[in-house]
């Protein structure tokens, strides 16, 4: 009688121990998802609708935008209130402009298969220098020290802005693995803003693990906000800058007839 309520024991405590070690790995295993950022949109402008938009930067109160397509890919700097060029450098017919981004007084800008970018003088916008690049260029932006480049896959590169060298490669993944099609970049106080292509979702990202941290969605966000535009012209969500003196957002798309500010409430 002894002996079978030992054995007895013994099982129950095996299956215990089984059943215990199946709900840690079922834990371990479930699908967490980040979370949804809201907002509030403080003030739309005109945003000229020949821009194909691929990089966007607001820096010391002015706002810089880099375009795409063949014949058609330009460096501007835009009056925000009107939306109108105050200052414009085209590129050669062979070039599909991408991602942009300003450090040290000079606008850095990236093509899309051309694995060529080029550096301008802040002021002048005269080229000052062309650089290698070995991939796709997408997205571009840096966190006062070295730029990180997008190329349309998961992952995002840390690039010495002297050297061009790739400094770290940056895995980028959600509840799901790895996060492609990531497109142009914000850095924002120790963060990667990125939209992704062909959505209407921007992702925070936590640059030290690569881990999507935060989601926005704008979906319809022009006919929520009543604003006519040519469907069959508008493009994709595409473009994110900052403004570190109010802490908004500029969110626009590509062929977009509006500028957006937008306000994040994940702290509110």
């Amino acid at each position: 009688m002894i002996r079978a309520i030992v054995v007895s024991f013994v099982i129950s405590t095996f299956l215990i121990a089984c059943n215990n070690e199946s709900d840690s790995k079922e834990k371990e295993s479930e699908v967490i998802a980040p979370p949804i950022i809201s907002y509030q949109v403080v003030q739309t402008y005109p945003h000229d609708t020949s821009s194909y938009t691929q990089g966007l930067e607001w820096h010391n109160n002015e706002l810089f935008e880099s375009t795409g397509q063949y014949g058609f890919s330009k460096l501007l700097k835009v009056n925000l209130k009107d939306g109108k060029i105050l200052q414009s450098h085209s590129l050669s017919k062979e070039y599909f402009g991408e991602g942009m981004t300003i450090l040290n007084n000079k606008i850095y800008q990236l093509t899309w298969q051309n694995k060529k970018g080029f550096v301008y003088d802040l002021k002048t916008f005269k080229l000052i220098q062309e650089f290698e690049w070995p991939y796709e260029g997408w997205g571009l932006t840096n966190n006062g020290n070295d730029l990180f480049i997008s190329t349309g896959s998961s992952v995002i590169y840390r690039v010495d802005p002297t050297s061009f060298k790739i400094l770290e490669a940056i895995s980028v993944s959600n509840q799901y693995g790895p996060l492609s099609n990531i497109n142009e970049l914000e850095w924002v106080n120790g963060f990667i803003y990125a939209n992704i292509y062909q959505t209407d979702k921007i992702v925070k990202i936590n640059p030290a693990n690569g881990k999507v941290v935060g989601e926005m969605y704008f979906t319809d966000i022009l006919q929520k906000l009543s604003i006519p535009f040519d469907a069959y012209k508008a493009d994709v969500l595409n473009g994110i800058a900052f403004n570190p003196s109010s802490g908004k957002f500029f969110i626009t798309g590509k062929y977009w007839p509006a500028l957006i500010e937008i306000e994040l409430l994940e702290n509110k």
